[in-house]
Order: C-alpha cells, then structure tokens, then sequence
C-alpha cells in the first residue's frame, strides 16, 4: 500500500484541539463521527459538546487549548513524514478502530500505511539472555521474509533486538511507543528511533512533548496489542509488561503466541505460564502464520474497501486474469497455476527475489486470489 496522504492542514489544525482535551475518549470520538469533520465538530459549540458527553474540564480545554501544547504540536507536524491520523480519517488503522477505547488521533513520524499492513508485535523482557535476543532477531528475521510487518514498543532488551533485526533485513517495521513522538525513551534508542521514523514508523498517541509517565506504558501496550495481528512473547517474567500485553491482545480478539525456554530460566517462566492457559507455543514464524490467517483476511477486506478495489472480480473462461496493474504482479499470477507451486519454480518462473515474491503471495492470499499449503502456492 502506498503511503497515505497527510491530512489537509486546516483538518489538522482543528483536530489538534480536539486531541490535546484530553479526558474521556469516547465523548470525542462521538463528535468526530456526528460532523465527520474536526472543523465542525470544533465550531459546534459548548452546547453541542457538552450533549456529547464532555465533561465541562475538557469543553474548556476544547475552547481555550494550551497555547504551548498547540505550538509544540504543530512545530511538530509541520517537518517532512509526519502525520495526525484522527478517528474520522479514512485512512485510521482498522483493527485499532474495532478495539476497547481506541485512541482519538495517532501522531504519526514515518510512513503511516505500515499501520493497515498485516503486523506481529513481538515483546518479552528488557534483560533477556543471550538467547533471547537471538530468538527475536531470528523471529523478526522469519515475519520480515514472510512479508509480515514487526511491530514492538521499542524498549530495551526484546523489543529492541526485533527492531533492529527487522532495519536490518529491510523488513518493514514500527514502534508504538508511550511518550510524546518527540521524547526518546529510553534516552540511548535515540538513534535507533530515527531509524524507525526513516525506515518505518514512531507511532503515539501522547502529543509532543509528553514525558514518560508509568500509567502511560499499559495504555502503549494496548496499541501495539490491538494494531497486531498477534502479539508474540519472548521471554518474560512471571509479572512483566510483555504478559500485559499479551493479555490486552486476548481481549481485543487477537492472537497470544509465545516462545518457550528452559525450565531453569526465570525468565522463561511467564511464556510457559502463558502457553498452559493457551497461547500458542512457537519455534518458527510458520506457526504464528498458521494463528493470523483468518484475522488477516480481514485486514486485507478493509484494505481492499480503502484502496476501492474488488477482492474478486467476475470473469469468463477457464483461465482468469485478475486486474493486476502492477507487471511484477501480473508476472507471478502468470508463473502460478492451478497446481501448487513451490517458492524455488517461483522465482524462475518470475525472475523475482524471494523476500519480493514471500511479500506479494501474502498480499495475494489477503485480496483472495491465491491460496497457500505446506509452502506451496495456487490460484484460487
């Protein structure tokens, strides 16, 4: 998907004072989908703010905002490759709008479409061993090649290593992160989180200048649980941050996988507690593939509905040939056939790499067009 277009700066402007009111989200939310436009909704009026369900601190804030709050924010938004995606934009992640208490605008650095693009997030603990630094690095590694995008919340210990893992794969990849977008945290990913705002996406809901605040990190788990098509755990304690996030991703509906370990190490004890309430145990990205297939069906329905494109399309004759502008696609819908195909004949049929080939077979699996068995590949 290409990235989204930036919104129109009048459509920001009015949102912002919407996003900094802070308070209860769903009285906001309400109004951005009464007027469908921040700018009507801001020009409502206390009255209709108020019927709304704001409560009388935020009509206050809606119609005074902070001064230095809206200063920092728009100085912000005004550099290149950032976004406000409020919750009347089309282009507002779709699993995140189907979960508990979404958010009402994201602050976007880097390229916003990541945010539709099928997601694992993977997490564990900030003091993993040796071993579980591998293990994300090889899992990050596997998504990235299957065209999967890796997702974490760019802490220290996993959520780095699958980062980094995932840049240096040109695997896509983005943080959900608990600071405002312009604070790094922790002070030392500073490099690494303009690597992500360059090849990625840094994704917050906090404005600029929000400082760490301890009740701020549960609420980032949620996002990056609900953005997910699954939440993977690599090593964790028996109370960490990684099984917040692996619950908050059970009760939006996603999928909990975890990665076992030694019976000896502490750190493995939370991915065993989880595996016996039943999460997923998983060695390899096939099997977190296997979990996400009928959510990611869904995720590429609503992608098709935002790019205005059927998922199938009515044709005579015993061979159909889908409209499939882009010849790289139309080169590998003619390399498959009718009987499976394995990735090797792929990739000398169509002259394509595997990484190219993994990524648009997925996408094809999501439009419907291509079913897939055992590494092996068919028209549907």
């Amino acid at each position: 998907m290409k990235p989204s277009r930036p919104p129109a700066p009048a459509t920001t402007a009015a949102l912002l004072p919407l996003t900094l009111a802070g308070g209860p989200l769903q009285p906001l939310r309400l109004l951005l989908e009464q007027f469908e436009d921040a700018g009507a909704a801001l020009a409502a009026g206390a009255n209709v703010w108020r019927a709304a369900g704001c409560t009388a601190a935020q009509c206050q804030a809606i119609a005074h905002p902070d001064p230095v709050a809206m200063a920092r924010s728009k100085a912000w938004l005004d550099a290149p490759a950032r976004q406000l995606l409020g919750w009347a934009s089309p282009d507002y992640p779709p699993l995140l709008r189907q979960a508990p208490n979404p958010p009402l605008a994201l602050f976007v650095a880097g390229n916003a479409s990541l945010l539709w693009q099928p997601a694992i997030a993977i997490v564990g603990s900030r003091n993993p061993t040796a071993g579980g630094r591998d293990n994300a690095r090889l899992l990050a590694e596997q998504l990235g090649q299957c065209g999967l995008t890796v997702a974490s919340g760019l802490a220290a210990g996993i959520d780095a290593a699958a980062h980094r893992a995932a840049l240096a794969a040109t695997a896509p990849t983005y943080a959900v992160i608990g600071t405002g977008p312009d604070i790094v945290y922790p002070r030392h990913h500073r490099q690494l989180q303009a690597e992500l705002a360059t090849h990625g996406a840094v994704v917050s809901e906090y404005p600029p200048g929000t400082t760490p605040r301890s009740g701020h990190f549960p609420a980032r788990n949620r996002l990056l649980a609900a953005l997910s098509l699954g939440t993977v755990v690599i090593e964790a304690a028996e109370r960490s941050g990684a099984l917040v996030t692996a619950r908050l991703a059970g009760e939006a509906g996603r999928e909990v996988f975890a990665v076992p370990g030694s019976i000896h190490n502490p750190m493995a004890r939370g991915c065993h507690r989880l595996i016996r309430d039943g999460a997923t145990l998983v060695t390899h990205a096939d099997h977190i593939l296997e979990g996400v297939a009928n959510l990611a069906g869904e995720l590429g329905n609503a992608l098709q509905t935002r790019l205005h494109t059927p998922t199938s399309k009515a044709v005579t004759g015993p061979d159909p040939v889908p409209d499939l502008p882009d010849p790289d696609y139309q080169r590998l819908w003619e390399a498959l056939g009718h009987d499976p195909t394995g990735m090797d004949s792929l990739i000398e049929r169509t002259g394509l790499t595997a990484a190219m080939l993994s990524s648009m077979l997925l996408l094809m699996e999501l439009q419907g067009r291509v079913s897939s068995a055992h590494g092996r590949y068919t028209r549907t």
